[in-house]
């Protein structure tokens, strides 16, 4: 295991190599933060945001907890968009999933981990209101996969009904909010089919990738 001074001194030999790559390269970074994506994604340490779309600091601005919830009570997710969304304009807000998310296996286990129970039972609010796609009769690596997806659509839907989303909408601020999923086995991110531009497009995006996920299902 590393220790402290191993990752400070990591930290030392990856500027000092960056710098000679591109001398100027943290007097651009000190001076620039107009990221056109808000990532709200997994706080798992293998889901790195920036590395797996390949985009340099300062691109995506990121917002991160265990497995990807957005509450309408959580001020640090609302603030978080509502940074994004009024000070820096981003334009597209990307709630990533990832399949084999911890938190949501614990969920379908319904396995006690002390106060994070409390977190997940966002999820366990997911898995009930799609129950009859989580057939305890199927093999639990598909049910978790299943639910691993539907938790990110779900908690995109709930990004498009904050109200500082609805806000941008209704003063015209272009802006999309899309759900994905990264798979930890290939390192391939799946756009999962929610595109939502306006709060009236909602209702028929979310039937629709509904749609499209139980027929994707059924060919499996």
């Amino acid at each position: 295991m590393n220790s402290l001074k191993d990752l400070l001194a990591n930290n030392r030999r990856w500027a000092a190599t960056v710098t000679a790559q591109e001398p100027d390269y943290f007097e651009k970074l000190v001076h620039q933060q107009a990221p056109k994506y808000l990532w709200i994604g997994c706080a798992d340490s293998r889901v790195p945001s920036t590395q797996i779309v390949d985009l340099p600091p300062g691109e995506i601005f990121v917002h991160r907890n265990v497995a990807n919830v957005v509450v309408h009570t959580d001020l640090n997710a609302l603030s978080c968009i509502q940074f994004a969304v009024d000070v820096l304009k981003v334009k597209h807000i990307l709630v990533v999933g990832h399949y084999g998310c911890g938190g949501i296996g614990a969920v379908l286990q319904q396995s006690r981990m002390g106060l994070i129970d409390n977190w997940l039972r966002h999820i366990g609010d997911v898995a009930l209101k799609h129950d009859d796609k989580l057939d305890p009769a199927m093999a639990f690596a598909v049910r978790h996969s299943r639910l691993c997806e539907l938790n990110a659509i779900e908690q995109a839907v709930n990004v498009c009904h904050s109200t500082i989303v609805r806000d941008a909408w209704e003063r015209g601020q272009e802006l999309a909010v899309h759900a994905w999923i990264y798979g930890l086995k290939d390192g391939h991110i799946h756009d999962l089919g929610l595109d939502v531009r306006s709060h009236d497009q909602l209702p028929a995006a979310y039937e629709g990738v509904l749609a499209s996920l139980a027929e994707r299902w059924s060919a499996a």
